[in-house]
């Protein structure tokens, strides 16, 4: 269900994302298969996909990163069929070009909020470019994606343990946007928050993400959030399940 039209960014309707004829199952699981005809995404969208728990959200959005490969069918990412890469290469375009915001954050608990946030500079080259290639060029940016999101600064150094439920989730977005990942995936990122918590993290996501005209698509059981985005898509629609 549609309830909003994606626009056209930059005047050109191109799609980061095409998967089609996907199609995947566990080894000697014959009571699971997930199907995907077609879908795709456009870039610089922010799309929300909607479905109750069990309706294959995960298994959909391990198939869009990487993290899973279908038994056939094509999933393209910026113009590559991920399907076709080794493991390691996989992994090294997913940590490249795909900022992930996990549903319970999936943060080093033991290291400090900056460690947390710089993580994937580590293991991306292009990203830790972006930013530049000295620490103190790195840490710059990490900062500026903290202060936008509203974190405090004196929190920076500190461990992420000690953080709330809504500092840590600012922590993992600005994790996800380091680089300027040409598309960020999260999944159930504010569940845990009311409402009116919800919306001021969107608003504080939305604005980061405008300003590089990255693609964001979010995956939600809640509706009540489908305004915010240019895009509302039921899983259901996307996704058929046998089981």
């Amino acid at each position: 269900m549609r309830r909003k039209t994606t626009k056209d960014f930059d005047g050109i309707a191109s799609d980061i994302i095409k998967m089609s004829d996907v199609s995947f199952g566990w080894p000697r699981t014959q009571n699971f298969r997930i199907n995907i005809d077609n879908f795709s995404l456009k870039k610089g969208s922010k799309t929300l996909l909607v479905g109750p728990s069990g309706s294959g959200k995960s298994t959909f959005l391990s198939l869009l990163c990487g993290i899973i490969v279908p038994l056939k069918g094509n999933i393209d990412i910026l113009n590559v069929n991920i399907v076709k890469l080794s493991n390691s290469a996989r992994d090294k375009f997913r940590v490249e070009n795909i900022g992930v915001i996990f549903q319970m954050f999936n943060l080093l608990p033991y290291g400090t909020v900056m460690d947390n946030v710089l993580l994937p500079l580590s293991f991306a080259q292009q990203r830790r470019e972006r930013v530049g290639r000295t620490e103190e060029q790195a840490i710059n940016e990490a900062s500026s994606i903290l202060n936008a999101l509203g974190l405090d600064r004196v929190l920076f150094t500190g461990p992420a343990s000690a953080l709330s439920v809504g500092q840590q989730q600012r922590v993992a977005a600005a994790r996800a946007l380091i680089g300027t990942p040409p598309l960020v995936v999260a999944d159930e990122p504010i569940s845990a928050l009311d409402y009116e918590h919800q919306k001021r993290f969107l608003d504080l996501l939305f604005h980061q993400i405008e300003k590089t005209s990255t693609t964001l698509l979010m995956v939600s059981h809640d509706r009540c959030i489908g305004s915010l985005f240019d895009d509302v898509l039921e899983l259901g629609d996307v996704v058929t399940l046998r089981g």
